[in-house]
C-alpha cells in the first residue's frame, strides 16, 4: 500500500509541473525567394531543455513540436510558399540548455546554432549563434515565456540573416559537420597569421581577411588617446563602419566603453569586459541583444564610444575575458 500512495504521490508531483512551450511562429519568410530549400541537423547531446523557477513553481521548457526537424522544416515551408532554384541552408544545432539558479532568480539559456549552405554535397559556413543569455526574475516578468521567445528569436534571427549572408569558401563534407570550426578556422586569416597587419578595420569580415582599408587612419589627441578614424579628407567616420583597427601588431575592437584591445590566448581572442559594458541596458531588451549579437554592434550602440575618453567603465570586479567567436567575430557570454 505505501508503494502505491509513493507512485500516485510521484505521479502527482509529475502531472503538477508547468510547461511552456517555445512555438516557432516569427515570420522567416525569404522576400527575395532565393532559397530553395531549409534542413535541420539536430546533433544535440541532450535534448531536454531545462526548467525554469517562475512563482515558485518548476516550468519545463518544450518546443511545441519535439520532432524539431520536422518542426523547424515546416516552418519554413508555411512561410515560404514561393521557393528560389538553388540554396540549400542547413541548419546545425549543437545545443539548447536552459539553465535555473535556486535562490537567486537568474536563469539563462545557452544556445549554439550554425548556418551552413549545400552545395552539390559540400557545406559551407554561412553565420551562427553560440552564446548565452541572461534572465533576471527581478526584471523579467515572466521568465518562461521570455526564454521561449528569446530562442524563437534566435532561430529566426539566424535563419533570415543566412538568406542573404555570404559564406565562408571553405568546403566541408558532411561527415565532417561536427569539426566545422576547426577546419574552417585553419583557413580564416587572422587566425592563422604570424602578425596582423597594421590599419583600419570597418567591419569583421575584412578583419578577418586582414584587408584594412586604404585612406583610413586613426585619430590621436594630445595625450595619444584615439578619439576617432578618419579618411584621406580628413572627415571622421561614423562609429557604423568601424570595427577596429591593428597598430604595431597589436588588435583593438570599438566598443560602447571605447576600443578594447583583443588580447589573445590559448582559448582565442577576447576582450576585458563585461555584459554591461558591451550591451548597455538602456539599447538592450532580449531580442534586440540578440539581434545585435548575431550581426554586429549597430552604430547607435556606440557612436559616443569613439571618444573614449568620455566612456564610463564597469566595476573592475564585474570585468571578465569576453571570448570573440572566431568564425563570425561576435561575442560569446559563457553565463
Amino acid at each position: 500500500m505505501k508503494k502505491i500512495i509513493l507512485f500516485l504521490m510521484f505521479s502527482c508531483i509529475l502531472t503538477a509541473q508547468k510547461t511552456e512551450y517555445i512555438k516557432l511562429n516569427q515570420s522567416i519568410k525569404d522576400k527575395f525567394s532565393r532559397v530553395k530549400s531549409l534542413t535541420l541537423i539536430d546533433n544535440r547531446t541532450e535534448k531536454d531543455l531545462g526548467t525554469v523557477t517562475y512563482k515558485k513553481e518548476n516550468v519545463q521548457l518544450k518546443f511545441e513540436n519535439e520532432d524539431l526537424k520536422k518542426y523547424v522544416e515546416g516552418w519554413f515551408a508555411n512561410d515560404n510558399k514561393t521557393k528560389g532554384n538553388n540554396n540549400d541552408i542547413v541548419l546545425l544545432l549543437e545545443e539548447i540548455r536552459i539553465d535555473d539558479f535556486k535562490n537567486t532568480g537568474l536563469a539563462n539559456a545557452k544556445v549554439k546554432i550554425s548556418s551552413f549552405i549545400n552545395r552539390n554535397g559540400k557545406y559551407y559556413f554561412i553565420n551562427r549563434y553560440n552564446s548565452t543569455v541572461d534572465f533576471n526574475s527581478k526584471l523579467t516578468p515572466n521568465i518562461p515565456r521570455v526564454i521561449s521567445v528569446a530562442i524563437e528569436t534566435i532561430f529566426s534571427t539566424l535563419i533570415k540573416d543566412s538568406y542573404s549572408h555570404i559564406a565562408l569558401s571553405t568546403p566541408i563534407a558532411e561527415s565532417d559537420l561536427h569539426n566545422y570550426e576547426e577546419i574552417v578556422g585553419k583557413n580564416i586569416k587572422y587566425l592563422t597569421v604570424p602578425e596582423l597587419t597594421n590599419g583600419v578595420y570597418k567591419d569583421f569580415r575584412s578583419f578577418s581577411l586582414q584587408k584594412p582599408e586604404e585612406g583610413y587612419y586613426v585619430d590621436k589627441n594630445k595625450k595619444g588617446k584615439v578619439i576617432g578614424i578618419k579618411n584621406r579628407e580628413d572627415l571622421l567616420l561614423s562609429a557604423e563602419y568601424v570595427f577596429g583597427y591593428v597598430e604595431d601588431g597589436k588588435a583593438y575592437r570599438l566598443t560602447p566603453v571605447g576600443f578594447l584591445e583583443m588580447q589573445k590566448d590559448d582559448k582565442g581572442y577576447y576582450v576585458v569586459s563585461s555584459r554591461l559594458e558591451l550591451f548597455p541596458p538602456q539599447n538592450v531588451n532580449n531580442g534586440v541583444m540578440i539581434g545585435v549579437m548575431m550581426g554586429g554592434i549597430v552604430g547607435g550602440m556606440i557612436g559616443a564610444a569613439l571618444d573614449s575618453g568620455k566612456a564610463a567603465r564597469d566595476k573592475p570586479e564585474n570585468l571578465s575575458n569576453i571570448y570573440i567567436d572566431p568564425l563570425t567575430g561576435e561575442y560569446i557570454f559563457t553565463k
